[in-house]
């Protein structure tokens, strides 16, 4: 299982190495390598959100070890994603790169989404879980926002070329993930009500 992960997460990297040898990459390979490892960054996160639902759903709890990698590997893409449009897209100038998050809202949405995921893989280490304890799980939290923000950069990028199959799918995807997560958490919340009331009733 473990090689498997690595293998997917390493599966893009290694796709593109292959395409760039055999000079696949398309007419345009910037743009194509801009936009694919904002993609898998975006499927890996999936990954990561989807393994509490598998884990309850089948039992695997051995699943749960896996999500640190996954989560990394979605961090990884993302800063390859932002590396790409930096000096590609920008040119690597500083100027041009802050004018670009305050004229174009997508860039800067996405930009809100890397500020959440920066502090998740800095503090992914066991290390960083037993010094921070009950508020490591607060400050994870914040892979929900990040989330949300990155699909809506992804829905306002294509907005320019009115295609939103993609984004929209994906976004669908993400409402199942966090709304079985509510269903959970308020059949939690009646489940312990009930328990309070019952030794009242008796």
């Amino acid at each position: 299982m473990n090689a498997g992960i690595h293998l997917f997460g390493l599966l893009p990297l290694l796709r593109w190495i292959v395409l760039g040898y055999q000079g696949g990459l398309t007419a345009n390979p910037q743009e194509f390598l801009t936009r694919s490892s904002g993609i898998w960054a975006l499927v890996l996160l999936w990954a990561v959100l989807a393994v509490t639902p598998i884990r309850r759903l089948s039992g695997w709890n051995g699943l749960l070890r896996h999500r640190r990698k996954l989560g990394l590997y979605a961090f990884f893409y993302t800063v390859l994603h932002v590396i790409a449009w930096a000096l590609w897209d920008r040119g690597g100038v500083p100027s041009a790169m802050w004018s670009d998050l305050w004229q174009r809202d997508f860039i800067g949405i996405g930009a809100l989404a890397v500020l959440c995921l920066i502090p998740l893989a800095l503090t992914s280490t066991h290390g960083w879980m037993r010094r921070l304890g009950r508020w490591w799980s607060r400050l994870h939290w914040l892979v929900y926002p990040a989330a949300i923000l990155s699909v809506w950069h992804f829905d306002w990028m294509r907005a320019g070329k009115n295609d939103f199959f993609e984004p929209r799918l994906y976004a669908w995807i993400l409402a199942a993930l966090l709304g079985v997560r509510v269903a959970w958490w308020v059949r939690s919340r009646y489940r312990q009500r009930l328990k309070r009331r019952a030794p009242q009733s008796n």
